[in-house]
């Protein structure tokens, strides 16, 4: 997931919060750049830990498996804060949206960073062990935000509409990402997604795409 927008009420992270962050970073900016100059099933975890100079140990303290580095982020805590500050009127896949755009947009305007969120759809599409964690991940970020959900329509954690809700728009997510992803990003992804939401509004009804 992007970068969070700063937020001015937030008390910003401690110290030792700050470093944790920071190795975070460092271990996964290495593994991405030996994933991209000799490929993810080449690339081993002690080679990981020494390009980001800490021991494979600490990269495991992190990481529990090769795969969490590239499927794991800091960034469902602050979707969560996100989406609590919607009107509680407001539908709530109208306000999943303005969360995505919210989390998208300083990733987009940074190179570095959409050049990651690439390589990550990338990687999904071509390693069979991270395809199949994948929707893992996305299954407990959903329950994340389901939670919050469910918390905003009076209804129970495990409703089964809220799940069929998450599911939906996780996948809605994960496919237009890896479509945009294969077709070049011909299309900016954040006017794309609203088009594929837009198909869950209408019920997903074929024909013409509407934001």
């Amino acid at each position: 997931m992007p970068p969070h927008p700063a937020d001015t009420t937030a008390k910003p992270p401690g110290l030792r919060e700050r470093k944790k962050i920071q190795t975070r970073q460092a271990i996964r900016s290495a593994a991405y750049r030996l994933f991209a100059e000799q490929g993810y099933d080449a690339t081993p975890v002690d080679q990981i830990a020494a390009a980001a100079d800490v021991s494979p140990s600490t990269v495991f303290r992190y990481f529990p498996t090769k795969e969490d580095i590239v499927l794991t982020d800091e960034y469902d805590v602050p979707m969560v804060e996100v989406l609590r500050k919607r009107p509680l009127d407001e539908q709530p896949l109208v306000s999943v949206k303005h969360v995505l755009h919210e989390m998208f947009q300083g990733l987009l305007h940074d190179p570095e960073g959409q050049a990651e969120l690439v390589q990550r759809n990338e990687l999904i599409r071509d390693v069979p062990a991270l395809r199949a964690r994948a929707q893992e991940s996305m299954s407990a970020t959903g329950r994340l935000l389901g939670g919050v959900i469910a918390e905003r329509t009076g209804r129970p954690a495990d409703d089964l509409q809220v799940r069929i809700f998450n599911a939906a728009v996780f996948s809605v997510l994960h496919e237009t990402s890896l479509y945009w992803v294969e077709n070049g990003r011909t299309e900016e992804l954040l006017p794309l997604l609203d088009r594929t939401l837009g198909m869950l509004r209408k019920g997903l009804a074929f024909g013409a795409i509407e934001t």
